[in-house]
Order: structure tokens, then sequence, then C-alpha cells
């Protein structure tokens, strides 16, 4: 892959790498080993360089959050409200 910089800005170049590498790679670890640095220092770089990770997924992409069924105790018995006239 070949970046293509904008200026000798080394601050916009850092944070260049590491957004393109965690687009790469698709994980923090993954893409700190394609920098040659730890998870944690490419963390810190996240914060610093204020890029959004994890990245933002497309609602129509992915689909929603599952929260898990509530456990109902087949002995609950249920009640029936009449309404009053």
């Amino acid at each position: 892959m070949r970046l293509v910089l904008e200026s000798y800005n080394l601050h916009a170049a850092e944070r260049l790498l590491c957004v393109e590498a965690l687009n790469e790679a698709g994980s923090i670890v993954d893409a700190a080993k394609l920098l040659g640095i730890t998870r944690h220092a490419l963390k810190r770089r996240i914060i610093k360089h204020n890029i959004p990770w994890p990245p933002a997924r497309k609602a129509s992409a992915a689909p929603a959050i599952v929260q898990p069924a509530q456990v109902v105790n087949s002995v609950t018995p249920v009640v029936a409200v009449a309404a009053a006239d």
C-alpha cells in the first residue's frame, strides 16, 4: 500500500498511518502489529489524534444488537385486568 502525504506535517502523517493501519487490519492488535508498535501505544495515538474507533457501523449493513430474551418463570400466573365501566 502506498500513502501520499499532503505535507511534511509529522502529526498528520502519524494520524494517517494509524487510520490506514486500523482500516486495513480491522482491529487494534493487528493494526499495532502492522505499525510495529504495541497495542497500548496505538491506543494512546488513537486518543491523541482523536481517531474514532471502532468505526461507526451503517444501520442498514449491520443487524441491530439483539438483547437476550428475558427468562420468564413458567409458573408465573398471567393476570388479566378487566376494564372498569
